[in-house]
């Protein structure tokens, strides 16, 4: 079955040549220029995947992306012409899952979308002989409903989130380097991305530590990466 893809964006020309380039690599792909509608699109048309400009004249891709994740959990690519970190950031903080900025590579962009529909593909789910629960200190990790407690009540997470909290369960106390995590959430990894990988780290911290300044949970190795305690 092939995956469908909705592309928001303004630009005629960037959509024309993104819907080539998907519709040749097999995908079944929906172009707007209007962001008001995008929810009911996505639900209409069951899409796998979003791809959305943030400069958009009715309604800011910024806000599409936050209202996109409060009602549903889909991959979602930013590709833009906003290429200061602070945009970068921004667009991760609401949701996004990956951000690539214009001019971009076509074939960029088909990596990173098949990358990512691969995590989400039901044939990657845990094997059926793992423990379904996982605990460790407050949090409990459900792996066949894909949903994280902390403290008995459910913390909201992106799909790179939930990709990351899934390794760093599975495996506490292995030492992680950014590479490894980047690969976890993308299959591939791209040079200059560590800003990428820190904001998905920060955020992920901010949804499950108690302390900012002292990190129970997801600890810094200077030098080498990142690992989950084993108990705490």
């Amino acid at each position: 079955m092939n995956n469908k893809i909705l592309i928001i964006e303004d630009d005629v020309d960037i959509s024309e040549l993104l819907k080539l380039y998907f519709e040749s690599n097999n995908f079944i792909t929906y172009c707007t220029d209007d962001g008001n509608n995008a929810l009911q699109l996505i639900l209409e048309n069951d899409i796998d995947l979003l791809i959305v400009d943030i400069m958009m004249p009715k309604k800011s891709g910024y806000e599409i992306i936050k209202e996109i994740r409060n009602q549903i959990d889909i991959p979602i690519i930013v590709i833009s012409a906003k290429v200061l970190d602070n945009d970068k950031i921004l667009g991760l903080n609401l949701g996004a899952d990956a951000y690539i900025t214009k001019p971009f590579n076509p074939l960029e962009v088909i990596a990173y979308a098949n990358a990512l529909l691969r995590r989400n593909s039901p044939k990657n789910k845990v094997e059926s002989n793992k423990k379904s629960i996982i605990k460790i200190g407050d949090l409990e990790l459900n792996l066949d409903q894909k949903v994280l407690r902390k403290c008995d009540k459910i913390v909201p997470l992106t799909s790179s989130e939930y990709k990351m909290i899934e390794k760093f369960m599975m495996n506490p106390g292995y030492i992680f380097t950014k590479t490894q995590l980047y690969e976890c959430i993308n299959d591939d990894y791209f040079e200059g991305y560590d800003n990428t990988m820190m904001v998905h780290i920060s955020n992920l911290r901010a949804k499950i530590e108690n302390d900012s300044s002292n990190h129970k949970y997801i600890k810094t190795i200077r030098g080498l990466g990142y690992k989950f305690e084993k108990e705490v």
